[in-house]
Parts: C-alpha cells; structure tokens; sequence
C-alpha cells in the first residue's frame, strides 16, 4: 500500500475510534451534568429565597419565549417572594444569574451565579460573595444600576469590581432585562391567581399569550 494511503488510513481510523469514544462518553456523562445542573438551579432558589421551604414553577409561553417562574413559600404553603433565571452575554460568554424578589416587587432578596466563564481574577469575581451580597435589599426601581471606584450612593446601586466593570455591568443588564420580562407577565396583583388556576390545563388568552402553568418541585 502506498505509504501516503496507509498513514491517511490511519488517520481515519484513529480518527473513528476517538470520535466513537467521545462521544460514549459524552452520553454517559450528559445525563449526570445535567442532573448537577438542576440540582444546582434548585439550591440556588432557595439561597436567593430563603425563607422559602419548598416553591412552585409558574411557565408562560410569550411569543417564542417560555418565562419560568419559581413561587417561593413558607412551611404554611403562604408566599415568600419569586424567583427566576436572568440570562445573557458577559465579556466571555453566558452569564446566568438566579434572581430573588420580595412579594413587594420592590426590592431584591438577594442572587446567585450559575453560570460563568469569564476571565479568571476578574470577571469571573462576580461569582463571590462580596460582590452577590450587595445586591440583598437593593431597589429595582427605576432599574438596578451600578457605580464605579466608590460606595453605592442610591437604594438602587451596587459597586462594580475593579478591572471587571464589563462582567458587572453584565449582571446588571441581564437583572434589569429578566425583571421587566417577568413583572410585565406575572404582575404582583395576579400572582395569586395564577397559582389558583394551575390545575387548569393552559390554553391562549385573548392576546395570543399563554396562561401560566404551575407545577410543584419539592421542598428543603
């Protein structure tokens, strides 16, 4: 065989065998990084709701979009506060940040960074403590802001990290995005019903959105 064709034979053989062998890996492993992943979603709810012992999925179908909506309650089953998931670019990539929101729509309970890759020293700060802690008790009205080199000066304001101002004002962006999505299609007032008619199967209102859905995911 001409030496060309034999190592290009190889190649393709060396080749299909790793192929093969990635991806039986991969489908071994999906199903467990997936499962961390949820595991980590439900955890994080209660972190940012943590009054909550145990919480109900609200999802509403606007246009191609399906907003999910965790209702937080009490060992009474009374409401606590909601939380969802903000998504959306930082300077590297995704960021995903669960949100919580106290029954008054005023103010945050608090965030945790799900996801992230951003630059190692920098970016990727957002994700401690010292940063997601200023968002506890904040303002979302008019809209969360962030200030740089000093000390919030508003109800509404956290300080970005030094030398990350594109991660923090990220999470920022993707907060302020998520929360007038989710105020505009589960308003305060209607929270409760919401909640009364999930037993209901879903079907189109009027405006051609969907009605919510409820389904409970288990407590602490």
């Amino acid at each position: 065989m001409n030496p060309v064709a034999k190592m290009f034979l190889n190649l393709v053989v060396v080749g299909a065998l790793s192929g093969g062998i990635l991806a039986a890996v991969f489908h071994k492993a999906d199903p467990m990084i997936q499962a961390n992943k949820e595991k980590e979603l439900k955890e994080a709810i209660f972190v940012v709701l943590p009054e909550a012992k145990d919480y109900k999925t609200l999802e509403k179908k606007v246009g191609q979009e399906t907003l999910v909506v965790y209702e937080g309650v009490d060992a009474a089953g009374a409401p606590v506060g909601i939380a969802f998931k903000a998504d959306g670019g930082g300077f590297q990539g995704n960021i995903g940040v669960m949100v919580g929101l106290g029954l008054d729509y005023l103010k945050l309970n608090g965030i945790k960074i799900l996801d992230q890759v951003e630059t190692p020293g920098l970016g990727n700060r957002i994700a401690n403590p010292e940063f997601q802690d200023q968002f506890k008790g904040i303002e979302i009205k008019p809209k969360v802001e962030y200030i740089k080199n000093r000390k919030p000066e508003k109800p509404n304001q956290i300080q970005s990290i030094t030398g990350a101002t594109i991660s923090s004002d990220a999470v920022v962006k993707n907060i302020n995005n998520a929360i007038t999505k989710v105020l505009g299609e589960f308003p305060k007032e209607d929270l409760g019903k919401y909640v009364k008619k999930a037993a209901a199967p879903a079907h189109a209102g009027k405006d051609g959105k969907e009605s919510p859905k409820e389904s409970n995911d288990g407590g602490k």
